[in-house]
């Protein structure tokens, strides 16, 4: 692949100068990885960069000034190779990744977030999650926790602590659909690749997010609520999807927030629906809200009132009965609400909150001060005098270029509209244009078998990796601790190894060990008295 253009940026060196502090993402990592085991942790994220708005604006209010980031992340692990290296056919580029001790790298994991903030709110949104099926290589014991929903609670928790602002709603959204492969083309038919049903993706998704919501994030917040919708179920089989914790009943509810969470919440009865609802790229609600404006009349646009649909309750009645929703398979939204610690509303929030809906041009009004005409400046002020130039003219030696730079990171950490700190970004900053390729790069690869994904996981941690100049290694610090009442085997993890010496029966030597190989049986004969004779029936 062809080089980019912008050389990326990397965080080494550099120390978080923000106000929200809860440790880098490989230190939280390492607190949740296995140990003993090394991991690549491979992290690329965009700057903020101006965006559309997620909510459309109602009729004569100006939109909402929106900034969009980009995050993804990839999981790798080191595997010894137990192929002969003299039955390997000899491949390009393989004299380049010869090292005998730390064995080939292969991504196992990776989760894409995009994170989109205005004045008023921060919103995360999961875009797509997707595992390789080689996670097993680890040989984990038996019954352990998911490693995969811990790393997703943890980079979560990691980025919504480092993107908290005062006065500011944070919420994390996704939509969970199950699909046999998202990110790794191919791993499907990878054999170690575990796909979740329907019904097991949206609690698998509850599970990781719940953490969140119970002391995973390390910042204090004013208030945590977690929403739930699934298209077609009542609330009381919706709630069997929640995990059953001592909090989760108080934490957990059936429904969704879009009008809570909205900045026109004071506004409900003047604003239309289509105003609560946020666009989200590959999100069926976003192709919904769509649909419904195009059987909008031209004429009627601009009240922004929908034909069919005209509350927000018979808007997901109509969720339901979409192919996405009642394709046979079950889907589900979720929100994680996330209020300030201070109920404060901002300046902003304050005059729109007050502000009543009217479609009618208002007129401008006339101040005081512009019947008073502005002093008029002399023409005299306005030239500015020429200075002549005398003197000798020295020379100045040329500044030679000696390192490009890159001018994606020349932005504010902080403004009214997004926090950008040091520590929340990733190894790699790059642009969209760039990123957008390191993407797409990774869903033109193949992982259907584990050389294939070996391969591919090279190429596309050779392009991610280059020129940052850090260490993407971690080793986890978390003990392995098997599941009671799960009967592992042995295993060369330090675990306990069955006993089986007591439970062996041995075999009693009645026989004597006899040279012949053709032995004589013999024959049994019976006595006189054993022998019964039957008797003759009367004639």
């Amino acid at each position: 692949m062809p080089s980019s253009s912008t050389p990326p940026v990397s965080k080494h060196g550099a120390k978080n100068t923000g106000v929200n502090t809860g440790g880098s993402l490989r230190a939280r990592l390492a607190e949740i990885l296995p140990q003993g085991h090394k991991f690549g942790i491979h992290h690329v994220s965009t700057p903020p960069t101006r965006s559309e708005p997620l909510c459309a604006a109602p009729p004569g209010q100006r939109q909402d000034r929106t900034y969009k980031e980009s995050h993804f992340l990839a999981i790798s692990i080191h595997h010894q190779d137990s192929t002969s290296p003299s039955l390997k056919r000899a491949s390009p580029g393989a004299d380049h990744c010869k090292d005998a001790g730390a064995g080939r790298r292969v991504l196992v994991f990776a989760l894409e977030v995009f994170i989109f903030t205005t004045a008023h709110q921060t919103t995360l949104f999961v875009s797509k999650a997707d595992s390789t099926g080689c996670l097993h290589l680890l040989d984990l014991p038996e019954g352990s926790p998911s490693l995969i929903r811990q790393v997703c609670a943890t980079f979560l928790a990691y980025l919504l602590d480092h993107r908290r602002r005062k006065n500011a709603q944070s919420v994390v959204n996704l939509f969970a659909r199950a699909q046999a492969q998202y990110l790794f083309p191919g791993s499907v038919r990878n054999k170690g690749k575990h796909v979740l049903n329907d019904w097991g993706l949206v609690r698998w998704w509850c599970k990781a997010l719940n953490p969140l919501m119970e002391g995973l994030s390390r910042e204090i917040w004013g208030g945590v609520k977690g929403y739930l919708v699934v298209p077609g179920l009542e609330e009381t089989e919706t709630r069997s999807f929640i995990p059953r914790t001592a909090a989760s009943m108080a934490n957990w509810a059936v429904g969704h927030p879009l009008e809570r969470i909205s900045r026109h919440t004071r506004d409900l009865d003047s604003v239309p629906p289509r105003c609560f609802i946020p666009g989200y790229p590959d999100d069926p609600k976003t192709r919904f809200r769509d649909e419904l404006d195009e059987e909008v009349s031209k004429q009627k646009q601009g009240i922004g009132a929908w034909k069919s649909v005209k509350t927000l309750g018979q808007f997901w009645e109509m969720m339901a009965f979409r192919q996405e929703c009642s394709s046979g398979r079950l889907t589900g939204f979720i929100w994680l609400v996330f209020d300030p610690e201070t109920s404060e509303p901002s300046s902003a929030d304050r005059t729109t909150a007050h502000a009543c809906f009217d479609p009618r041009p208002r007129p401008p009004q006339r101040s005081s001060s512009a019947a008073t005409p502005p002093p008029q400046r002399s023409r005299a002020a306005k030239k500015k005098a020429k200075k002549k130039l005398t003197g000798r003219i020295g020379t100045r030696a040329p500044r030679v270029k000696t390192h490009a730079r890159n001018y994606v990171a020349d932005r504010p950490t902080a403004t009214a509209y997004y926090h950008w700190p040091l520590e929340g970004r990733g190894d790699r900053i790059v642009d969209q244009s760039e990123y957008k390729r390191i993407v797409e790069l990774l869903l033109h690869l193949d992982f259907s078998t584990l050389d294939k994904a070996t391969g591919s996981s090279r190429r596309w941690i050779g392009e991610v990796g280059r020129d940052t100049g850090l260490e993407d290694e971690v080793i986890g610090g978390a003990a392995v601790i098997q599941a009671p009442g799960v009967k592992g085997t042995a295993s060369v993890g330090g675990h306990n190894i069955t006993n089986l010496t007591g439970l062996v029966r041995r075999k009693n030597p009645s026989q004597p060990l006899g040279g012949g190989s053709s032995t004589k049986s013999q024959v049994n004969v019976l006595g006189a008295d054993l022998v019964r004779k039957k008797k003759k029936d009367a004639e």
